[in-house]
């Protein structure tokens, strides 16, 4: 069983935690600084990345996230978790973290009313639940991709840092967060580079 921490600011941190309890780890809903030093990996939900970013600056957690992710342990952002990861982000642009070579553009797939399901070009029955969600426009050579859908990236991983498009927890299935954090039981079930 692992500590993996779900960064509870805002945003569906909820489902994530489930999925994370189900895998028969234990969950810190994180808000604090200090409550990320003893984890052994952590979630940025999605939710409105904007917002993200102020409450990430008002309550004091940013040099901590960058100081987590340096040190190797496991990362898993989906969507708006994606635009905080990324090295560019457009439409419009903003600031970001910078873990990930990635270029993405902000609700590239249409607003809330376009929200919809899909599967992975891979791997038919490998759900993909698509919300508002951003578009990889570009990615550095070090970017392995993990999925696609109709040709393009939506679940990608650099180094320690995964990062899906649309939201593996609304999908039903485990793959993802097992893939990143293990199953608390027993080796993770890998995701097969495309």
């Amino acid at each position: 069983m692992k500590r993996v921490g779900v960064l509870a600011l805002q945003g569906g941190f909820e489902r994530h935690a489930a999925v994370l309890r189900k895998l028969s780890h234990r969950v810190v809903l994180v808000n604090a600084p200090d409550q990320l030093a003893d984890l052994d990996g952590l979630v940025l939900p999605g939710g409105e990345s904007t917002v993200q970013l102020t409450l990430i600056e008002r309550f004091g957690l940013e040099e901590e996230l960058h100081r987590f992710v340096r040190s190797g342990r496991p990362v898993l952002a989906t969507c708006a978790g994606v635009i905080l990861a990324a090295r560019t982000v457009r439409n419009p642009e903003q600031r970001s973290f910078g873990w990930t070579d990635l270029t993405v553009v902000r609700n590239a797939y249409g607003r809330q009313l376009d929200s919809f399901e899909a599967e992975s070009d891979e791997a038919p029955g490998f759900r993909l639940v698509f919300i508002r969600a951003p578009r990889i426009a570009a990615h550095g050579p070090s970017v392995e991709v993990l999925a696609r859908h109709n040709g393009e990236p939506v679940l990608v991983r650099e180094q320690s840092v995964t990062c899906a498009t649309y939201h593996p927890e609304l999908a039903g299935d485990l793959q993802v967060h097992a893939t990143v954090f293990g199953t608390g039981t027993g080796a993770p079930r890998l995701l097969r580079a495309v």
